[in-house]
């Protein structure tokens, strides 16, 4: 696959409103990011987060919003409320069937995503009153503390939520791209840009040598390969729709397509999951001084064998778990037999289905694999090279994911633009051979 070429971009006029638009929008985001929320004494919360290390629920939850939460900016909550409803309605939809109902239908999703906006301001408001009592509890971050803060500071970072949900929505309904996935990349790249300065510091002091920059740059680029890799690869299962009569003479010609099972259907949820959950017992013995939490943390750390092996079976397990809630082979096999297509060799109906849940099955387990690796990797290159700046699997994940979406989608403008063009010319052509004017 190809990219587009630079010039392309700017020729087609629609393509170049929607680039630019997505820039201002993404340029603002990145302004209020700087805004820092009334009654916070940034330097003491960014010095506690630092502390903490990424390894805890308030490392993972900076790096999502771009350093936004350790400088108590007025965008400290970033997309994460929104991205939260949104996952509580999607795992709803395997419980509930009235949920499960509306997601198939295009009203019933028009009412999802009200809920969905809704349920938003809500964890905003209880993650914005959560972010006051906890702010309130480090000595000396808060200039005044009591009720008038935190309710000044859920105001504010409610507010804050609901504006970066809305510029998402812009974005994805005006510019390039999916926007709630955008804002978390920039939020992603930005956190990366003092670390990438540090190594430089490291390198010119002499703490890293160049041969070792050479070697760090080198697996990183390997890593980003693989994630490349493990996002495009798909096992394709043939389908087969024969001729058609669909009355008063018109026939569909017979076809032959794929269903494509990605490796990694489930994308970087399972890493997500998985830290949610591993990271508990580091964020419980911060506020506590029980011997046993504090040695169920210890035991819980980056470098303990114990955390290597849970760590990689939560993710193995959460990537089946999340694969079979967004992956349904029963609904697939119902609506190729609806359409009469078939899978060669396999009989419709249950056998469909149970055939595609095997591929399925199969493919997933080498993917999940694959995600471990590309979650642990990171681990042990920070320790190789003693890199300031974090390099999670979760990261690298989501900077590759959105940007190959965004790249597909700027291509799929690009190609549109060309078939109109090409479409324009045969007419002229046309009109021209018949003496039209």
């Amino acid at each position: 696959m190809t990219g587009p070429r630079i010039p392309n971009l700017w020729a087609v006029p629609e393509l170049k409103a929607k680039i630019l638009f997505t820039f201002m929008c993404l340029v603002i985001y990145r302004l209020g990011a700087h805004i820092a929320t009334p009654g916070v004494n940034v330097q003491v919360l960014a010095d506690f987060v630092l502390n903490q290390g990424a390894q805890t629920l308030f490392g993972v939850y900076d790096m999502f919003v771009g350093g936004g939460f350790s400088r108590a900016t007025v965008l400290a909550l970033g997309i994460m409320p929104y991205i939260s409803a949104s996952i509580m309605f999607q795992l709803a939809g395997a419980v509930f069937p009235t949920v499960e109902k509306l997601q198939k239908e295009e009203e019933g999703r028009k009412t999802l995503t009200q809920w969905t906006r809704y349920t938003t301001v809500v964890l905003a408001a209880g993650q914005a009153y959560g972010f006051a009592i906890f702010t309130e509890s480090l000595a000396g971050a808060v200039v005044t503390p009591g009720w008038g803060f935190r309710f000044i500071t859920m105001l504010t970072l409610t507010t804050g939520a609901i504006f970066v949900m809305w510029l998402g929505e812009q974005i994805t309904e005006r510019g390039i791209g999916n926007g709630m996935s955008l804002l978390i990349f920039f939020s992603i790249i930005q956190g990366m840009w003092p670390g990438i300065f540090r190594t430089l510091d490291f390198v010119r002091q002499g703490i890293i040598t160049m041969a070792g920059l050479v070697m760090l740059g080198a697996v990183m680029l390997g890593v980003i390969a693989g994630v490349v890799a493990l996002t495009v690869s798909a096992r394709r299962i043939p389908i087969q729709i024969p001729r058609k009569v669909m009355g008063r003479g018109r026939i569909r010609e017979g076809a032959k397509t794929y269903i494509p099972i990605r490796v990694n259907s489930a994308g970087v949820m399972p890493i997500i999951f998985a830290q949610s959950i591993i990271i508990v017992p580091g964020t419980i013995a911060t506020f506590s001084t029980l011997p046993s939490l504090q040695a169920l943390s210890d035991a819980f750390q980056p470098g303990t064998g114990l955390y290597y092996i849970t760590y990689s079976l939560l993710i193995i397990f959460f990537t089946y778990f999340y694969t079979s809630i967004i992956f349904n082979p029963v609904d697939l096999a119902e609506n190729l037999k609806k359409q009469g297509g078939f899978i060669p060799g396999v009989k419709p109906g249950s056998a469909t289905a149970d055939y595609i849940d095997d591929v399925l099955s199969r493919v997933t387990l080498p993917g999940s694999i694959f995600l471990t690796v590309i979650a642990l990797l990171p681990f042990f290159i920070l320790n190789a090279f003693n890199v300031p700046f974090r390099f999670g699997g979760t990261a690298i994940l989501i900077i590759v994911g959105v940007a190959l979406d965004t790249m597909q989608q700027v291509q799929q403008h690009l190609r549109v633009r060309h078939y109109d063009e090409f479409m324009k010319q045969g007419r002229v052509k046309f009109r021209g051979r018949r003496g039209y004017s």
